[in-house]
């Protein structure tokens, strides 16, 4: 909300999530009930001109810029080898830690998780499920295909149980700066609805 508030630019919010994470870290439970739990934050930044990825671990962070194509975040970091900006200190800390022997190739995901990058996009998850659903559309992506994948329950995107999807959004980001900005916000708590 601070990048959306303090920035015109994806780049620029992207500074101030980064400025502000290696200011004050991250944390807070993300649950309301009495149950500690926390996780890393990943964000996708898009204006009218380009779009960011950036992942998060602790004050850490990388960022890749998204060049083309289809890019979608769920709940783990999927940032490899093409990390555009990143942490001053990200590989020396990763390094020092024993995670990265600063020979080989610094893989993000690989090396700051716990995940087998090698399987994100084909084991079934929500990350792969919504790779899989937006390849599919490539190409055609409109503002209601858009909506039918946030709310597809099958895919794992649209959660419910004990962890439950509480919103999405879906912007239309005309190049053309003579045509507005258009977003959609769910108005209940379930995406589907």
């Amino acid at each position: 909300r601070l990048g959306l508030e303090r920035a015109d630019t994806a780049e620029k919010a992207l500074n101030v999530i980064v400025d502000l994470l290696e200011k004050y870290g991250q944390g807070g439970n993300c649950m309301e009930s009495s149950m500690a739990f926390t996780y890393h934050n990943s964000f996708l930044i898009a204006d009218r001109k380009e779009a960011w990825v950036l992942e998060t671990s602790g004050k850490y962070w990388a960022a890749e810029k998204v060049e083309g194509g289809v890019r979608n975040i769920s709940n783990q970091l999927s940032i490899t080898t093409k990390i555009d900006r990143e942490h001053p200190e990200l590989k020396e800390y990763a390094k020092s830690n024993g995670w990265w022997d600063g020979e080989k190739e610094f893989d993000f995901a690989a090396t700051y998780s716990y995940v087998n990058t090698a399987r994100m996009t084909t084991s079934r998850g929500r990350y792969c499920e919504g790779y899989k659903l937006l390849n599919k559309h490539k190409g055609s992506i409109t503002s209601e295909i858009m909506m039918e994948i946030l709310r597809d329950k099958e895919s794992g995107i649209n959660m419910e149980g004990g962890f439950m999807t509480t919103g999405s959004m879906v912007s239309v980001l005309p190049q053309q700066p003579n045509l507005p900005c258009i977003h959609f916000f769910t108005g209940t708590p379930d995406p589907a609805r």
